[in-house]
């Protein structure tokens, strides 16, 4: 009768070791009618994946197999903690640069894509250990509702190519690469042929958007200066580096109040905190109050903390356990 016959067949796959999944088989004659109902047929499916809810908005990374075969072995969800925006204690001009660079960047995306701007976006946010890379990765993750998130660390960048099929099936998406430099470094310091290639995917996925992809890459580096310049040199793969500095005087006034938060703080023992911490870390001022917390709970008071609390707590910590000591706590 001149219709095309066909035949769908759905079967449960599983290989060993890996999540199982649904194949989808399609028989249909030689010719192009046939190859224009498979394809009918996958983009309909594909635009019914689109739609689902499952994973879009959410924070998502993939699970490494444990065989060594280079393959993902499901996707697992996150549920991060929400850090409100009192939470981040970094310099005015480091705030506004993440605001007018990220969340007012997407805001503005349909009115760029109308004037026929790009709408995909690098950020590189780079500073020493400690000063709070991660935690406003975090904050910016929890501030940009319907984005899906994906997490890749450097240990996972053979999954890179996974990664953004995902992200542009789920877009619009940001996509975190912490450690950057593990796998970016100036070729002439790279150890072999294998971390040579993790870079030409990283640069080829990213020099392969389109204009109107709506995906922001977030990358994160304790060594900037490290990088290999094909990365950071080249206009169109980095948008904006946002240094994420040291703390100054008025940040880590903030930090140990914000750390210290169940603790009765006098101004003198802030004022004593933060003249004697300059040069640390976001992460040292936390590790210091969790610290003298402990001082005033063996004296006694969990709650009121005196001079002597914060100086025992300082004393073991920047001169105790010498300099390895202060560098392991981010001072």
């Amino acid at each position: 009768d001149g219709s095309l016959h066909y035949a769908v067949v759905l079967s449960f796959h599983r290989e060993y070791g890996r999540e199982s999944g649904t194949c989808v088989e399609i028989a249909v004659p030689a010719g192009e009618d046939g190859v224009a109902l498979v394809d009918r047929c996958f983009s309909q499916l594909e635009a019914a994946i689109n739609a689902a809810r499952s994973y879009r908005g959410k924070v998502l990374s993939l699970e490494t197999e444990g065989d060594y075969q280079g393959r993902s072995k499901g996707v697992m969800v996150h549920r991060l903690p929400q850090v409100p925006r009192e939470e981040i204690i970094l310099p005015e001009q480091t705030l506004k640069l993440l605001d007018r660079n990220v969340i007012r960047f997407i805001e503005s995306r349909e009115a760029l894509r109308r004037l026929g701007q790009s709408t995909r976006k690098g950020i590189l946010l780079y500073g020493p250990p400690g000063t709070g890379k991660t935690h406003t990765i975090r904050y910016l993750a929890a501030n940009l509702p319907g984005h899906t998130t994906l997490i890749i660390t450097a240990d996972q960048m053979g999954l890179l190519s996974q990664y953004m099929t995902l992200a542009r099936l789920l877009q619009p998406a940001t996509v975190v690469i912490e450690d950057v430099d593990l796998i970016a470094r100036d070729r002439e310091n790279m150890g072999g042929p294998c971390e040579e290639s993790l870079l030409n995917t990283l640069l080829n996925e990213m020099d392969g958007l389109k204009d109107n992809t709506d995906i922001l890459f977030i990358l994160t580096t304790n060594r900037p200066e490290q990088l290999e310049g094909a990365l950071t040199g080249r206009p169109g793969r980095i948008d904006q580096a946002i240094e994420v500095p040291l703390p100054d005087d008025d940040c880590r006034e903030k930090l140990v109040r914000l750390y210290g938060g169940g603790l009765k703080l006098s101004d003198k023992i802030v004022s004593e905190a933060v003249a004697r911490t300059k040069g640390v870390s976001a992460a040292f001022i936390k590790e210091l109050m969790r610290r003298t917390a402990q001082t005033s709970i063996m004296r006694g008071d969990g709650e009121a903390v005196t001079p002597e609390d914060l100086a025992e707590a300082l004393d073991d910590m920047l001169f105790t356990g010498g300099r390895l000591n202060v560098r392991l706590l981010g001072g």
